[in-house]
């Protein structure tokens, strides 16, 4: 049976081209993030040693690339998006892979008609690379189940922001290294469990009532004129409405599985279980690198008023090293955050 253990991390920076810039000799603290329907973060502190420091200062933002490793298993990479230079250390800060996309807008004129939103997502996802390709590749875990009509203009608009709608309209995508996952967000696929033992310290249950809405109105493109909405007065709420536009969508049928889709997503009030600064006990019956966001936990506790025992779906990983030094040795904490959205709601 996987445990989460306490693990130990080594990092490096490599070049755009592959080749190796500098490894992490003397790693003083690192962290790495996964996050759903996101960009991830992670940061890596270094004392250079020897011959690090020259190398160490040739590094550039957008240019080098972070990847780090836990127990030489490769869990994370992403380009450097930030550089801080000082005294005997040198502070390396990085986005995952989606953030290339951030900077890219659609590169051709594209309509989709009734396609499932995975497909939209995979050509919106190779198009944003396709002029200058960092290295990536996509992986669809399942298709979404949810068709629609969309259409983009070259030019116009943040190829991760179409992505983001994508994402509230009935599809999920994560970043695992270099490769994007797409998943519908009725994956239900178990990793691990965790109890009250396995989170010695506590853990905090909250509701968000600012995300309810129990009416969705999705507009379309103006040429089309199309309005969706779902859902209505729920009986144990009340009425809460949400309008937003989506002038990427063509269709009638499309707006309406747009509005379904964020209707199913926010008409309950969304519970959140975040182990907050506590550490998941090494013993928990969980294998860190496959806590991947979309994924889910099955989570049974009673150590707040809120008792739960449910199948939450991972939202949020972060996991941080400290090298420690001669009064305070290092530690490995793993910090993981898991949510009942429409689809793990009973």
């Amino acid at each position: 049976m996987a445990v989460a253990g306490c693990g130990t991390h080594q990092a490096m920076v490599l070049d755009r081209s592959g080749a190796t810039v500098a490894v992490a000799n003397v790693l003083t603290s690192v962290e790495w993030t996964r996050v759903l329907d996101g960009v991830s973060t992670a940061q890596a502190t270094i004392n250079p040693d020897g011959d690090c420091c020259g190398r160490l200062g040739r590094i550039s933002t957008w240019r080098s690339r972070l990847v780090i490793f836990r127990d030489g298993q490769y869990v994370w990479d992403g380009p450097i998006t930030g550089i801080t230079w000082s005294l005997g250390e040198v502070e390396i800060r990085a986005q995952d892979a989606l953030a290339w996309l951030g900077d890219r807008v659609p590169h051709e004129n594209k309509a989709f008609t009734n396609a499932d939103l995975s497909e939209i997502a995979e050509w919106l996802i190779e198009d944003g690379y396709r002029p200058d390709d960092p290295g990536h590749t996509v992986e669809v875990v399942g298709k979404a189940g949810v068709s629609g009509s969309r259409s983009y203009s070259a030019g116009i608009g943040q190829t991760l922001d179409h992505l983001g709608q994508l994402a509230e309209a009935g599809i999920d995508y994560t970043a695992i290294g270099s490769k994007i996952l797409l998943l519908p967000e009725t994956h239900l696929v178990p990793v691990g469990r965790l109890s009250d033992t396995d989170l010695p310290d506590g853990l905090e249950v909250s509701e968000d009532g600012t995300g309810l809405a129990t009416r969705w109105i999705v507009a379309g493109s103006e040429g089309s004129g199309v309005i969706g909405t779902a859902g209505g007065i729920d009986p144990y709420y009340g009425l809460h409405e949400r309008y937003v536009e989506q002038t990427e969508i063509t269709d009638q049928a499309s707006a309406d599985q747009a509005a379904g889709a964020r209707q199913r997503a926010s008409g309950t009030v969304p519970v959140v279980i975040d182990t907050q600064q506590v550490t998941i006990s090494p013993e928990a019956a969980v294998n860190v690198p496959s806590l991947v966001p979309g994924w889910c936990l099955d989570v049974t506790s009673a150590s707040t008023c809120r008792t739960v025992r449910q199948r939450l779906k991972i939202t949020g990983l972060r996991v941080a090293e400290t090298g420690g030094n001669d009064n305070n040795p290092g530690s490995e904490s793993v910090q993981v955050q898991v949510a009942a959205s429409g689809a793990e709601t009973p």
